[in-house]
């Protein structure tokens, strides 16, 4: 899909570069994938009637966690904060990606999905940030209420695909933010490397900006082992787990969306749904996984159970030990055990 009708005929007030094989030099694509749904059938699922009525409020079976300062060696730490927002803790770096303290996540802070789960941090008790991941523009990802918390207090390198830089900089002008494309490296210090790769999504603020800013998946190269993180993502065949692995030689640890996904035929070019998360981490060659994308914000039709019941039936039917993939809650926190 190249999109190419799309050419000249707005002009993008992210991004602002060289056509590419997922750039069309205006908007970013999924090659030989699919893209968003349209209006229409939106509509047609918004007026389908068939979402499930989740709880106004949770209370996680995990108290708030208080984090060490760091964890040095070959620690690996992850917090769950709620949703796609977690506390890394490798290599003696303090790592959040996709930072979300809101109530809600929405362009409107009246109206729009609001957070049944409070933050499995508070904001006053994280550790000095070092670097803030930011995978791509939705709402419940890129929070400039929270990153102009962040740069306030802790100050921290952002580091995020193409176009996003726009939009964080709105918030925290000052801040240190590097931009990424597809397949770019950078040096976060002499042995601590981040990968931008391809995730099959999507981008938009509001409805004039769709796919004008770059989505991406991560992998964090570290002394203690890698990292391969993905924010959000269809399953896609796979194509991006075997590209992962077969650049990267596997993992410690992937962070893999298994939630949001209902109904189907809506959802399956965007999000993964659990039976798809744990094919995709047979196939990056991930020895753990930690689980998110669930139980924080309603965002699709399933109930808010669903996605865990499914995923227990996915690694049973698998054969795979449950305690190697992590539907984390918020305020859990796992250790990664060593290769």
């Amino acid at each position: 899909m190249t999109d190419k009708s799309a050419r000249g005929q707005k002009r993008n007030p992210y991004y602002q570069g060289p056509i590419s094989d997922h750039f069309d030099g205006t908007r970013f694509f999924n090659p030989d994938g699919v893209g968003p749904g349209t209006t229409r059938s939106l509509l047609k699922w918004q007026f389908s009637g068939n979402r499930s009525r989740w709880p106004k409020s949770v209370a996680s079976p995990f108290s708030p966690a208080r984090p060490e300062r760091k964890i040095d060696g070959d620690g690996l730490r992850i917090t769950m904060i709620g949703h796609a927002s977690m506390l890394i803790q490798v290599a003696g770096l303090n790592i959040l990606t996709d930072p979300v303290w809101s109530e809600r996540v929405s362009p409107l802070s009246f109206i729009g999905p609001r957070r049944v789960v409070p933050p499995g941090i508070r904001f006053e008790d994280l550790p000095p940030i070092d670097l803030v991941l930011v995978s791509h523009n939705h709402y419940d990802h890129l929070d400039l209420a929270t990153l102009k918390r962040l740069q306030k207090v802790h100050e921290p390198h952002i580091v995020t695909p193409l176009g996003n830089d726009t939009i964080i900089r709105r918030a925290a002008r000052d801040a240190r933010i590097d931009v990424m494309d597809w397949g770019d490296r950078i040096a976060i210090s002499n042995d601590i490397l981040i990968d931008a790769e391809p995730a099959h999504h999507w981008s938009a603020r509001g409805t004039g900006d769709r796919r004008m800013a770059l989505w991406a998946a991560f992998v964090i190269s570290t002394s203690a082992g890698k990292i391969y993180h993905i924010g959000d993502t269809g399953f896609h065949d796979g194509i991006n787990y075997g590209a992962a692995k077969e650049k990267h030689g596997g993992f410690r640890l992937a962070i893999l969306p298994f939630g949001a996904y209902e109904p189907r035929w809506f959802m399956k070019g965007q999000h993964q749904n659990p039976e798809e998360a744990v094919t995709g981490m047979q196939l990056c060659d991930a020895a753990y996984v930690a689980g998110h994308h669930f139980a924080t914000f309603q965002l699709t039709d399933e109930a808010i159970d669903a996605p865990v019941t499914a995923l227990e039936a996915a690694l049973r039917e698998q054969g795979i030990a449950p305690e190697r993939f992590r539907p984390l809650r918020a305020g859990e926190v796992f250790d990664v055990p060593k290769p």
